[in-house]
């Protein structure tokens, strides 16, 4: 699976794909800067739960986490959408991260309350995992890859 493409000055970018491994799920995403390389690795995550296309950006969740480095930061991000997936019970069909510093990332989640009956959950996501976790830089192209348990 090929997630959607974004384009922004320079022509279009792949925002997401889903890699395979033994016994989890991956997505590798991609950005032009690392805060689009957060909010495309958050759409990737979600695209394995549910069908994004099906959920209506009704409300914007702001969604903010903290971490030690780079690759935590990562991780504590998707760990925060789970949470509000998980024990909120949203639905997001879409994210756009504000700032990404070196301990703090910004940003917020676009969805509505979740539906079962309308937003074709298809999977269930226990939690990001730090096994072959990657968030690098290479020639303009963010790239943020995360394992998830499943």
């Amino acid at each position: 699976m090929v997630g959607g493409k974004r384009g922004r000055g320079g022509g279009e970018l792949k925002r997401f794909e889903v890699i395979e491994h033994t016994a989890d799920v991956g997505i590798r995403a991609y950005g032009r800067s690392r805060e689009e390389a957060f909010a495309s690795c958050a759409l990737g995550m979600m695209s394995l739960i549910l069908d994004v296309g099906s959920v209506e950006p009704r409300e914007r969740k702001d969604i903010r986490a903290r971490a030690s480095g780079p690759e935590e930061l990562l991780v504590r991000w998707l760990s925060e959408i789970l949470f509000l997936v998980e024990v909120e019970g949203w639905a997001f069909g879409d994210f756009e991260v504000r700032e990404v510093t070196g301990d703090r990332v910004e940003g917020w989640g676009l969805g509505e309350p979740l539906d079962p009956a309308r937003h074709k959950v298809s999977g269930e996501i226990k939690a990001p995992t730090y096994h072959m976790l990657q968030l690098s830089e290479e020639n303009g192209t963010w790239v943020a890859q995360v394992i998830f348990d499943v």
